[in-house]
């Protein structure tokens, strides 16, 4: 067996992961968003001498980092908001996107030199995309209403495809010199978007078909870490997009996962993806502030003030066609769906439309995919303006991720949105029906057993009866027991549980069990901490 030392790949990779842990650990402290942090951090690393280049290979941003970020977000979007939300989010995902596009391909060829209509398309696909991440974070954080964040989560997931298939489109009018027909142009996006859809619910089905079958949370969690990258792979080798295969597979399992997925592995799975979704997402990141001297390393010939005036002109540019949308849109939407008697849940008051129109943050999708175009054309010649396209692209995702970023806090304030509650109405509407489901199967109980005296039965009421008695914050009506005796009791159990994990811990301290015998019996402790402890804001 032959041994080997590490190599630098594998060090940087382990320092990269390192500088993810410190970076989220301050963004944590001083209360930013992790992103935020971690491009900022990448900027200053990349500053210090004689430091290595970390170049970001968009082969490997597309078929190791996307799909399971894209199908993790889609696993755990809202089906329910997602359908309420669907004309909004075809007014973003499709319709801004297209805005962006035309827009930027109107202004492109004013502002830079040598720019035509084909460039100016091609760098409009790649800045059309919005990334999720810093903007949910921080309105989270900050409790603004839960339906804002829906809705810019299901955006960006969406414009994601609709962005990447934009570009693979208008690239390719630069690369072969063909413009083709209208309806040609129409035909070969509707295959790339409907083919993506068919062939992602066809694995999403398969698999859920393997999944029902199987009862081991190891094998289940690796099926699903598998999936994205079968649904991602399936829909590439098809030639169409393999964006919208792996949102509609991560969609469709998301909305089926408590039909297929054992006891343990939803409770598994939940800390596996969190982790994973961490560890890409950070090092994605990190390593988008990494590329600043790479960038300016490609960009030859051009003073630096005209560069700084390029940005700034087109940062601005980007800004502001999404902010000239989202009001005409939204008032477009509202009418449309009062002309169809579409019952409308979640009304936008013009504050809410303003930070969705603020909150279009570029992340590292938009710089992979611009760093994806070739360097040459069919004919030979290199693509013209290839370098500077990604700088700008560079530009609008620090200015609108970091800039827009931190701004955001501050305008959420501003705007009274803060400390908005969340879902806790709903939560409390789950419980209280759950509970009382539960009481009237107890009393369907005792009348199957004809026995009005059953200490067991009367066990469960009690329980069920005081954990109703919490939700109303009132003294229960059975039982005879007050709500202050009620929380005591509660005290009283997590004490208990202290007691037995202290227990727990002398057996293995002595050798009298087993470590495996420890970690069953604390995790059952922890699932129970877990239940009566207070949500985390």
């Amino acid at each position: 067996m032959q041994v080997t030392g590490l190599s630098h790949v594998e060090v940087l990779f382990l320092c990269l992961l390192a500088a993810v842990s410190a970076l989220a650990a301050l963004a944590k402290r001083i209360a930013v968003p992790y992103p935020i942090i971690l491009v900022i951090g990448g900027l200053f690393l990349s500053l210090i001498p004689d430091a290595p280049r970390v170049a970001l290979d968009p082969d490997v941003v597309f078929l190791v980092f996307l799909p399971p970020l894209l199908f993790s977000a889609a696993f755990q979007i809202s089906w329910r908001e997602f359908r309420h939300n669907f004309s909004r989010i075809f007014m973003l995902a499709f319709g801004l996107v297209g805005f962006t596009i035309f827009g930027v391909a109107l202004f492109t060829r004013w502002l830079f030199p040598g720019f035509d209509w084909k460039l100016g398309l091609v760098l409009g696909s790649v800045v059309a995309t919005t990334d999720p991440i810093s903007a949910t974070a921080t309105a989270r954080r900050l409790g603004i209403p839960r339906k804002i964040t829906d809705l810019i989560e299901a955006e960006s997931l969406v414009n994601d495809g609709s962005g990447l298939v934009a570009l693979k489109f208008t690239a390719a009018l630069v690369v072969i010199g063909v413009t083709p027909s209208f309806f040609e142009g129409v035909g070969e996006l509707a295959y790339l978007i409907a083919a993506g859809v068919v062939i992602g619910m066809a694995v999403a089905l398969v698999v859920y078909q393997i999944q029902a079958r199987i009862s081991e949370s190891p094998i289940e969690i690796t099926i699903s870490i598998v999936t994205p990258y079968i649904a991602y792979l399936a829909a590439e080798a098809a030639h169409c997009s393999g964006v919208m295969a792996t949102l509609a597979c991560g969609i469709y399992l998301g909305r089926r996962s408590s039909g297929y997925y054992s006891l343990h592995a939803r409770i598994e799975a939940s800390a596996v993806w969190q982790t994973l979704d961490f560890i890409l997402n950070g090092i994605v990141f990190l390593v988008l502030g990494l590329q600043l001297p790479t960038i300016l390393s490609e960009i030859r010939g051009m003073p630096t003030s005209v560069l700084i005036f390029d940005a700034i002109a087109f940062v601005l540019l980007v800004i502001a066609l999404r902010l000239v949308w989202v009001y005409p849109s939204a008032w477009f939407t509202a009418r449309l769906r009062r002309f169809f008697h579409i019952r409308n849940p979640n009304t936008f008051t013009w504050r809410e439309i303003f930070i969705v129109g603020w909150a279009g943050m570029r992340g590292v999708l938009a710089l992979a995919a611009a760093m994806s175009l070739p360097e040459r054309l069919n004919n030979g010649q290199p693509f013209p303006h290839r370098n500077l396209i990604i700088f700008l692209t560079f530009c609008v995702i620090f200015a609108t991720l970091v800039l827009q970023g931190l701004s955001l806090p501050a305008l959420i304030r501003h705007l009274g949105l803060a400390g908005a509650q969340s879902s806790e109405e709903e939560e409390e509407l789950a419980r209280r029906e759950m509970i009382s489901a539960a009481i009237a199967k107890l009393d369907q109980l005792r009348e199957e057993s004809g026995s009005k005296e059953n200490e067991t039965l009367d066990q469960l009421e009690l329980i069920y009866r005081r954990r109703m008695a919490l939700l109303d914050n009132r003294e229960p009506t059975h039982g005879h027991v007050s709500h202050s005796d009620l929380v005591s009791y509660e005290l009283l159990a997590k004490q208990l549980r202290a007691v037995e994990r202290e227990v727990a811990l002398r057996l293995r301290d002595e050798n009298k069990i087993h470590d495996e015998v420890l970690r069953t019996v604390e995790r059952e402790l922890d699932l129970l901490d877990a239940r009566f402890a207070p949500a985390s804001r």
